[in-house]
């Protein structure tokens, strides 16, 4: 490699460093937020937040690299031409096809990386966080642990438990249980104590009233208690029947076997294609966003009034190009044989660059043309 091309590479990648980062902490304020509301919110702990939030970053990190990798090239490329750095080069002989060749090396660089997120980090990063998901989701104890707040574990009950002392004593307990259809019953007691025994979670309710109404006739029974145990364990039990996830499962998890995986997950073989060509396709589309910023600026030239124009034309492509794209992911969704369509934005991509770079490494061919045709 060439010493320009290190200068540029590097360049290129500290660029790259840099919008990545700002890009990932601007989106994960956004997600932090709201994750931290509800996590924390439901009685979970600091670490659970940072457990959800790390396992949330590959994809975050997925999410960024297109843009990240555009704007890298388009900022070197627009600092390299007012500093004239690239107009001393092609007045030396360097064709735009040879300055162009770190950007391509560039691209490649943040399309390996894109593989390595997209065919292992993410599906297994995206996996475990749904197992942690289902933990929590059964964890009684964290979700009735919120004082103050009237709480739902399921649409059925409702929980309410006015103040939660130093020593785990619930004080002024609510409980509404509707999972019968045919009678409603109402628990309330002046304390009550949350006891684990292996999996399951009993709720000791001290010195309370029960209140029970038939539907039928519409009648209401009380009973006061000195104690009474309630078995809170059924009320996180989930009862739906658990499915393979495609998007939890690595590449060559989806090599083969689609018919049985689509049985097993209750998705479609399109969708199952649709997220196997994916994960090739968005490596290759991060080559074609770095190509793009760079083959734009350059066929626009030095300007004293900046280079606006170009970069707004740009990042409309850009934008056309993704907007293509997932037009075509729900058509290859809905059937698996059209799977090549996903690959058409990059190409469309490749196309429109390799286009500005013929037009930059022969930029009086329209005058010529017009020569040619008034002899003829």
């Amino acid at each position: 490699m060439a010493k320009f091309d290190r200068y540029m590479l590097s360049q290129l990648l500290i660029l790259f460093g840099f919008f990545a980062l700002v890009l990932v902490a601007i989106f994960w304020i956004n997600r932090a937020v709201v994750l931290f509301d509800r996590l924390i919110g439901d009685g979970q702990t600091a670490l659970v937040f940072l457990e959800f939030t790390a396992l949330g970053l590959p994809q975050l990190i997925a999410t960024v690299l297109p843009i990240a990798s555009f704007a890298a090239a388009v900022y070197v490329t627009n600092r390299m031409t007012s500093d004239s750095e690239l107009t001393v080069l092609q007045a030396t002989g360097s064709s735009p096809w040879s300055i162009a060749r770190p950007v391509m090396v560039f691209g490649l660089c943040v399309a390996l990386f894109m593989a390595t997120l997209s065919n292992f980090l993410v599906p297994m990063a995206t996996a475990q966080l749904k197992e942690r998901e289902q933990d929590i989701a059964q964890n009684v104890t964290a979700r009735l642990l919120t004082e103050g707040t009237f709480l739902h574990p399921t649409d059925q009950v409702t929980f309410y438990t006015r103040i939660i002392d130093q020593d785990g004593v619930l004080r002024d307990v609510f409980l509404s249980d509707r999972r019968n259809p045919e009678q409603g019953i109402i628990y309330t007691a002046s304390e009550a104590y949350l006891l684990r025994n292996g999996d399951a979670t009993t709720l000791i309710m001290v010195d309370g009233l029960a209140q029970r109404l038939e539907q039928s006739g519409l009648r209401l029974a009380t009973a006061k208690f000195a104690d009474f145990s309630f078995d809170i364990s059924t009320l996180m039990r989930s009862e739906t029947v658990q499915q393979t996830r495609i998007a939890n499962l690595t590449t060559p998890e989806l090599i083969a076997g689609w018919d049985t995986l689509a049985e097993a997950s209750g998705r479609s073989e399109g969708a199952i294609a649709e997220e196997f060509h994916s994960r090739f396709a968005q490596p290759l589309f991060c080559i074609v966003a770095a190509l793009i910023g760079f083959t734009t600026l350059l066929i626009g030239g030095f300007s004293r009034f900046g280079v606006w124009r170009e970069i707004i034309i740009a990042f409309g492509l850009l934008i056309l190009l993704d907007g293509v794209r997932g037009t075509l992911s729900s058509q290859v969704s809905d059937n698996a044989a059209l799977w090549a369509l996903l690959y058409v934005p990059s190409l469309i991509g490749a196309l429109i660059a390799l286009v500005m770079l013929m037009h930059a490494a022969n930029p009086g061919w329209r005058a010529r043309l017009k020569r040619r045709g008034a002899a003829a």
